[in-house]
């Protein structure tokens, strides 16, 4: 806990446990789930009790879940890792119904396909949910340089380790459990071998768009495993998928979606790349570069925003377009520059979808109006799209 830095999601998860019976935080495996609700314990609105599914301890206090939990009802009982005991849902649901009152359960899980749908059936109406992501710049900007942040990524110890070669072996140790140990459990049924080098693919695709079928060849499986597998992946909170924006415009646009890892630190493990140094020489810095952006936008993105990309078959892009109820509100290109410049095809881009602000995000420290209609952002600067 002395290294406990405080999470956006702190006030979220208060309100929504002063309203909802059951909680659940979720996101990937080492992400500070944990150290965030024992964090806000003292700000709950009722004790608690904590426990940690994977401890056997703890586990052994299940086998008649009903007789365990009935004494807590006063309590909120925080469940780690709940993922492990799925047919723990429906006596959830059983307990709340008898004595509905908020803050009953916070639920903690590395997601998974099964959580969710476990969960959402068997608590439906009963559940919120909030989605840990990494560390963003926005909650560790007055300890952190960027440029360490961007390479390092934001998983905590990662980003907190006393030095390069530390952080290093964590995000390599982080990769080969999550391979070795965590997909698996979370129920993905596929050789670790071949998850590794579909990842590592991932990974060199980063910030373009996605191509099923080379994937497919390049690893010799058919294309609707892959699709599978990306499913998954994306249900664990390790890549994100963004889709085209498509309204009815007279165009021929791109259906493809674009794939991005969810974290730059893992991104450039897999990459091979070992230090800010030699990223600044690296053909995947701007792809790079704009993946750490746009993780950064979705760890400030309100509830109302709805995130895509824009390409039309002649060539007129956007690297993001933020709509609202499917209307397209806001622009973004992301550009590794100081001196940016907006390409004719960002101002196509904008008059074809009629955004009311355009943006360029760049690695600088402060913003200026690059002209009438685009605003230039640099990296602390994120959450002024939304102002």
């Amino acid at each position: 806990m002395n290294n406990y830095i405080p999470r956006l999601a702190e006030q979220r998860i208060l309100k929504l446990e002063s309203y909802f019976p059951a909680v659940a935080v979720v996101g990937p495996r080492q992400v500070g789930k944990t150290s965030l609700v024992q964090a806000i314990r003292s700000q709950l609105s009722r004790p608690s009790v904590y426990l940690d599914l994977e401890n056997p301890d703890d586990r052994v206090k299940f086998h008649n879940p009903s007789l365990f939990l009935d004494p807590l009802a006063d309590q909120t009982v925080i469940l780690d890792e709940v993922q492990k005991l799925p047919e723990l849902f429906p006596v959830l649901r059983g307990i709340i119904d008898r004595k509905r009152q908020p803050g009953r359960f916070i639920l903690l899980g590395s997601a998974s396909p099964d959580l969710i749908r476990d969960s959402s059936e068997s608590l439906a109406g009963r559940i919120a949910y909030c989605e840990l992501q990494p560390l963003s710049f926005e909650e560790i900007r007055y300890g952190h340089d960027f440029r360490e942040h961007w390479f390092r990524g934001g998983f905590p110890e990662s980003l907190l380790a006393p030095d390069e070669e530390l952080s290093r072996v964590w995000r390599q140790n982080f990769i080969r459990t999550y391979l070795e140990r965590d997909l698996p459990l979370l129920g993905l049924a596929a050789d670790p071998v071949l998850i590794g080098k579909l990842w590592r693919m991932l990974a060199h695709l980063s910030g373009n768009l996605l191509n099923m079928e080379t994937l497919a060849g390049s690893l010799g499986i058919h294309g609707t495993t892959v699709r599978r597998y990306l499913d998954f992946m994306e249900s664990a909170y390790l890549i994100r998928r963004l889709p085209p924006f498509s309204a009815n415009l007279k165009k021929r646009l791109v259906k493809t979606p674009k794939v991005y890892l969810r974290d730059t630190g893992i991104l450039h493990q897999l990459l091979g790349i070992g230090s800010f140094f030699d990223l600044s020489g690296h053909p995947a810095l701007g792809a790079s570069w704009e993946t750490y952006v746009v993780e950064q936008i979705a760890a400030v993105l309100p509830d109302w925003a709805e995130l895509y990309f824009y390409r039309t078959h002649d060539g007129t892009e956007a690297d993001l377009v933020i709509a609202r109820a499917g209307q397209p509100e806001i622009l973004v290109e992301v550009k590794y520059s100081t001196t940016p410049k907006a390409s004719k095809g960002f101002y196509i881009a904008a008059a074809d979808l009629g955004t009311k602000r355009q943006f360029l995000i760049c690695p600088v420290e402060q913003g200026y109006p690059l002209s009438e209609t685009i605003q230039v952002l640099g990296y602390g600067q994120i959450g002024d799209l939304f102002k």
